[in-house]
Formats: C-alpha cells, structure tokens, sequence
C-alpha cells in the first residue's frame, strides 16, 4: 500500500530536484551507471538519490534485477509528470540568462527506418553543423514510440496520431501502393477487386498497416478489406523483398517502391483504386515552454521535409504494369491509383 508523504519527510527544494534529476537520467539510460557518469556523479550516489526519492514518495519506482532495470507502474507515472517540469525548469533558466536563442543539449530524434534512410538523416546532420552546441541522435524504428518513455523530443510520424496530447506540425503526405512480382501474377492472376485479395497471399509491413485491414476508394465509394497476412514483418525493406520474391502482394510507401517498378522487378496491384494520402506530421511531446533545442529543429526542419516529400518517387502518373493475366482496364477498372489502410 502506498504510504502518505510525511511533511518532515519532503526534504529540501534542491534535494527534490536533484533526486527527481537522478531519476530521470536512469529511467533515460537503463541503468544507474550510466546515468551516474551522465549526471558526472558515482553510481553510489544516484542509488542514494533514488532511494532517497522512493522512501519519500512511498512507492517503488523500478523494478531491479542483476540483468535489469524496469520502470514500475509509479515509475512511469512520475517520469511523466518530472521530464516537463525538468524541461520547463531548464528553459526558465535559459530565458533569464538571455540564452533562449542558442539551443544546445542533446536532441534525440525519431522516424520509420524507411523514412529515417531517404529522408531524415540528412536534415539532422545538416541542423547539427550549423548548431555547435547541439549533438543528436537519431533513432529509427518501426513502431510509435513514447516520446515521454523514451526522451524523445522529435517525432517524424506517417498516418493518424493516436495521442492528442502530442503538438504535430504537417509538413506533407506520402501515397501507397500495392505491388507484386510479374511472376507472382503470371501465376496466380491480379485481383481485379480488392475483395479478390482474400485469395492471394498478403505480406503485411505492420509499420503501414497494424490493424491487417486496408482501405480502397473508388469515387466517393469506400470500402475496408480485412487481410489475412501470410507473412507479417515489421521492415518495409523486408516485405518487398519477400514479394520481389514471388511470395505474395504488399503494400508499400511509394517512395521506396518506384525504383523496384521501373526496374521491372515488381508491379502495381489494384492500380485502378486509390486511397487517401498519409499525412506526415513533425510532432513533439507538449510543454508550457519548448526547449530552444526543440523549437530550433522543428523550425529549421520543417521546410526542409516538406521539400523532400514534395520531391519523392509517385506512382500517379505510372501507368500500371501489365501482366499476361491481368484484365484489360476496361473490364475492370473504376477509378485509379493505389489504396490502403487510410
């Protein structure tokens, strides 16, 4: 059971902020070590800071083992409501030494990989030269991630955001597209309706579509066909080699795929459906006061990205590879483009 705070047990303003600094920096590096050497202190002292934290709370904020350091339930709360205030606490700091104007600190950035290797890299270490006193790190997966987790300050995120508690700035839009090997369809026929894809193998990139169902319009007609993957992986790269392959349909930003369909290599699936663009959102966690580190980036990259979507590969003006047992368009189509999940 979680115990009261004792008035007498609440301790100094200077010893709150300490421990709750000590706090934070394990909860970002997994480990007392670390974050000692981070915070310039002995790992001695940042376990006395997070016991001494612990006692006056009343709760256990991680859970340790020899092999590992998780956050409890407590943990993760706290951590939720201490970053802000830390970050609020930095900026007041910074805005009454006239600083506001230099970022500087560590600024760790997220995205997709398939976005992070076309795109984002380049804008990152672009911003770093011309901010000295900034270093970065970019991290790149293929999962939403918490930015207040995981001390993200930056987010690059393709489709709806599921956390309104997050600033998103739009800087553009990316199409999708459906492809197949030629000799994939050669030999099991293209659907000529996405209901046609329930007989063929679906290789699901879970980046692009977690929820297995993908959403077709046709005019002001739209439907959603749910999928049965049979084969799932969370690397776009992965899923197009598997249908370069021959082992099924896929689906895939147009922007990595193009090269493969010029080439010859793979081939537009349903190009008769579209479905609505995915907005792509530069989004960072909210804060009465934004980091300069943060405000300088978002504004030194937005433009920047919107620059490089408008100039990545499209498929619109492509007209969809045939197959030699493809229908002609005619019996067939009833609008154009290619479509998913919305």
């Amino acid at each position: 059971m979680r115990r009261g705070i004792h008035p007498c047990a609440r301790g100094t303003p200077v010893d709150r902020l300490h421990e709750m600094e000590v706090f934070v920096a394990v909860a970002d590096a997994g480990s007392f070590a670390k974050a000692g050497a981070r915070l310039r202190i002995s790992p001695p002292a940042v376990t006395r800071a997070v016991a001494s934290l612990e006692r006056r709370l009343g709760v256990r904020l991680f859970n340790r083992t020899t092999r590992s350091l998780r956050l409890t339930e407590a943990g993760l709360r706290f951590l939720e409501s201490a970053k802000p205030l830390l970050g609020d606490l930095e900026e007041a700091e910074r805005e009454a030494a006239g600083d506001s104007a230099a970022p500087s600190g560590h600024l760790t950035v997220t995205t997709s990989v398939t976005f992070g290797r076309s795109a984002m890299a380049p804008v990152v270490t672009e911003f770093l030269r011309n901010h000295p006193r900034v270093t970065a790190s970019l991290m790149l997966v293929d999962r939403v991630v918490n930015l207040v987790e995981e001390g993200i300050d930056v987010a690059v995120r393709i489709g709806q955001l599921p956390d309104s508690s997050l600033v998103a700035r739009r800087i553009g839009e990316v199409q999708r597209v459906l492809v197949a090997s030629p000799e994939y369809l050669a030999k099991h026929g293209a659907p000529a309706s996405p209901a046609e894809l329930k007989r063929h193998s679906v290789i699901a990139f879970t980046g692009l579509m977690p929820n297995r169902e993908w959403r077709f319009v046709d005019g002001a007609e739209s439907s959603r066909i749910a999928v049965q993957p049979r084969f799932e992986v969370n690397d776009a790269f992965a899923a197009l080699e598997a249908a370069e392959a021959g082992d099924g349909i896929t689906i895939s930003p147009s922007f990595i795929v193009a090269e493969r369909i010029a080439a010859g290599r793979l081939a537009p699936v349903l190009a008769a459906y579209t479905a609505p663009p995915v907005s792509v959102q530069l989004v960072h966690p909210q804060s009465r006061l934004v980091a300069p580190k943060v405000r300088a980036f978002v504004e030194f990259a937005g433009p920047r990205l919107k620059d490089v979507l408008r100039r990545l590969p499209t498929l619109a003006a492509r007209p969809p590879a045939r197959t030699p047992t493809e229908p002609r368009a005619a019996e067939t189509a009833r609008g154009g483009g290619a479509g998913t999940r919305g």
